[in-house]
């Protein structure tokens, strides 16, 4: 039997171990429903429920030493995409509001006009949220730490030096209550 018209669903991960060696998995998905995206490695086509053009989509996850090849529509969140096709991705809120979902774009381009979370200065350097970013091309990207983001957007405001206890106030405090 074929496996392209066995499979409606196809993505590709590729492991990453300390070793040279690459190991790449392509996996199948029998059972989907109509809004999910339908594609094969050959040439990606998506179902009735969007017919918007299709993007693939390469996420290096740092924290997890994996990278994950997909397509997203381009009126699809790409988080929202990823987990229809049982990627996981990191995330928190999905609504575009913390960085737990944040990536850098090597390649590329997304909207992402729901992005609240990160600064339009940060979005200038690259910067992006996965959910809440729409693909408008192939895209590469690459996972980022949470609290280096977090340092970025708010940083300048909170960076003014480490904070000394003093255990004056502290006890002045403590007999007010």
């Amino acid at each position: 039997m074929d496996l392209q018209a066995a499979c409606n669903i196809f993505y590709t991960t590729t492991y990453r171990s300390p070793s040279l060696f690459r190991r790449s998995i392509t996996k199948c998905r029998r059972s989907i429903t109509s809004s999910e995206l339908q594609l094969s490695p050959s040439s990606p086509r998506i179902s009735v429920a969007s017919s918007a053009p299709t993007h693939k989509v390469t996420v290096h996850d740092r924290q997890r030493d994996v990278v994950h090849h997909f397509y997203v529509p381009e009126d699809q969140y790409i988080l929202h995409t990823a987990e229809a096709q049982n990627i996981s991705l990191p995330f928190a809120c999905r609504h575009g509001c913390c960085t737990s979902c944040a990536v850098r774009i090597k390649s590329g381009q997304l909207r992402q006009p729901e992005a609240l979370g990160i600064s339009a200065e940060l979005k200038a350097k690259g910067y992006a949220l996965l959910c809440v970013g729409f693909p408008t091309s192939d895209i590469e990207v690459e996972t980022q730490d949470e609290d280096e983001v977090y340092w970025l957007q708010f940083g300048r405001y909170f960076a003014r030096g480490p904070i000394e206890r003093d255990d004056y106030a502290l006890e002045l405090a403590m007999g007010d209550e």
